[in-house]
């Protein structure tokens, strides 16, 4: 089963709404293919001008956070129900940065996950580990780990239209990537992990991106590998290099 790539902007802390409007007309013709799925996952003050400056095109609007309760005194939180209203179809769930500066848990992502599929969200699920757990040889535990807490009460419908982002924390943002070999590797064994969750259907519908320093000149050998179905893109996805990992080389 051929499954279909999807590469995600992740914009992080940046861009005022001003700016993301000429973003996405820059971006406009740059990311202009029919075979792949494109995201921009925004800040929540920039999906509604995104929303907006998308129209028309192949592109599709993403939060890259959101709250577990519908609504109340939650001051300064968004709302998945707010997310939906705004126009966007996606959300981020455990960027290893919401981790680690905001002390989120699995038994709290878990929640975050199942609020997603509860208001028609789909959830871009990240997992990761750190260069001491790489060191110790603990990766993949501890990534089957995460996989298995986050998707407590995840129906195998559900898991099967949802998207797991692998992105090794020692490469975010750092400029070292990991070897194709590595990405590959943990790629598959999160297959595997939803393979012996669910079943091997549910596994092969599943879409797996890499993330953490995928650009404009390692994106075709690291799409090529059977098990990685798109990139979860931060910096990049701010350049027009953000183009050309859209349009990679098969």
């Amino acid at each position: 089963m051929a499954r279909r790539k999807i590469i995600a902007g992740n914009w992080k802390m940046n861009m005022t709404p001003s700016e993301a409007k000429a973003l996405v007309e820059t971006l406009k013709d740059l990311v202009n293919n029919p075979e792949v799925d494109v995201v921009y996952c925004v800040p929540a003050i920039d999906i509604v001008p995104v929303v907006e400056a998308v129209k028309g095109t192949n592109v599709e609007v993403g939060a890259e956070n959101m709250y577990i309760e519908e609504k109340g005194a939650y001051t300064g939180e968004i709302a998945p129900a707010m997310i939906v209203d705004a126009g966007a179809k996606y959300v981020i769930i455990g960027h290893s940065e919401r981790r680690e500066y905001f002390n989120e848990t699995d038994e709290f992502l878990n929640k975050k996950v199942l609020k997603a599929f509860e208001h028609g969200l789909t959830p871009i699920l990240c997992c990761g580990e750190s260069l001491e757990q790489r060191e110790a040889g603990v990766t993949l535990d501890w990534i089957r780990l995460q996989i298995k807490s986050d998707l407590q009460n995840v129906t195998a419908e559900q898991a099967a239209s949802m998207v797991i982002a692998y992105e090794p924390i020692w490469a975010i943002g750092t400029g070292k990537t990991a070897t194709t070999e590595q990405a590959q590797e943990v790629c598959k064994a999160i297959r595997e992990t939803i393979a012996e969750i669910y079943d091997e259907a549910t596994a092969e519908s599943i879409r797996i991106q890499y993330g953490g320093s995928m650009n404009a000149k390692n994106c075709d050998e690291l799409l090529a590998q059977p098990d990685i179905d798109g990139g979860l893109i931060g910096g990049a996805s701010l350049k027009p290099d953000f183009g050309r990992i859209v349009n990679y080389q098969k």
